[in-house]
C-alpha cells in the first residue's frame, strides 16, 4: 500500500520549456546559454548552483562575468524562471486532496531564484505557496547533490522516514527514475507538462 508520494518540481509540478529558458538568459545577456542550460541536469556554475558548492551571489557574480555586466537578484531571478511555463491550478487542488490521504514531498534538482518564487504567494493563483501544498520539500541545492545522484535519494529516505515500498516516485527524466527503482521505489515517468492526474490515480488503485 502507497502511503508516501516523492513529486519533481519542474517537468512534474511546473511545466518546463528550455527554449523559454534559453532565451531568457540570452536576453540576460549570456549569449552561449544554448550551450549551458540543460532540462533535466545542469553545468558549469548552473549546475554548481543547483549543487550548493556555490551561493546565489557568487552565481550572480559569475554569470555576470559571462553576461560582461552586473547583474540584479530580480532579474536573474526572472531568467531562471524561464524554464517554468505556468501551473495547472487543476494540479494543485489535487495535491490538495492527495495530501488528506498520503504524505507528500518534493523532490527536486533547483536553486534558490526558483524556490523564491515557488515558495511565493506568486507560485498558485490562489496564493498558496508550493511548500503548503507537501510535507516537507527536498531540494538539491540545500542538500548538496542533483539527481540522480544517490546521496540525494538516500537522503530523503532516511530523513522523512520512507519505507521504499509505500512509496511511490513520479518525475519526468528517465534517469531519476531508474535510480528511484534502485532504491526500491514504485515509479511513475510522467511526460513533461502533461495533466497526469488521471494515469496517477489508476497507478495508486493498482498499488493499493
Amino acid at each position: 500500500m502507497i502511503k508516501n508520494i516523492v513529486f519533481d518540481f519542474g517537468g512534474v509540478i511546473a511545466p518546463i520549456s528550455r527554449d523559454r529558458a534559453v532565451e531568457a538568459f540570452i536576453r540576460l545577456g549570456l549569449t552561449d546559454a544554448d550551450t549551458r542550460l540543460d532540462k533535466y541536469h545542469q553545468t558549469g556554475i548552473f549546475q554548481q548552483l543547483e549543487e550548493g558548492k556555490i551561493d546565489a551571489n557568487t552565481f550572480q557574480e559569475r554569470l555576470g562575468e559571462l553576461c560582461g555586466r552586473k547583474l540584479e537578484w530580480e532579474e536573474t531571478k526572472e531568467a531562471w524562471l524561464g524554464f517554468f511555463t505556468g501551473v495547472n491550478p487543476d494540479i494543485l487542488t489535487y495535491l490538495e486532496d492527495l495530501r488528506t490521504r498520503y504524505r507528500l514531498f518534493v523532490l527536486s534538482n533547483t536553486n534558490p531564484y526558483v524556490i523564491d518564487w515557488a515558495c511565493s504567494s506568486q507560485f498558485s493563483p490562489s496564493g498558496k505557496p508550493l511548500n503548503e501544498y507537501f510535507d516537507k520539500l527536498y531540494l538539491s541545492y540545500k542538500i548538496g547533490y542533483t539527481k540522480p545522484d544517490n546521496h540525494i535519494y538516500d537522503f530523503m529516505i532516511k530523513d522523512a522516514s520512507l519505507i521504499p515500498s509505500e512509496t511511490l516516485f513520479v518525475d519526468d527524466g528517465p534517469a531519476n527514475i531508474e535510480k528511484g527503482k534502485e532504491f526500491g521505489l514504485h515509479t511513475f515517468c510522467s511526460l513533461n507538462g502533461e495533466d497526469w492526474r488521471e494515469k496517477l490515480k489508476n497507478i495508486l488503485q493498482s498499488l493499493a
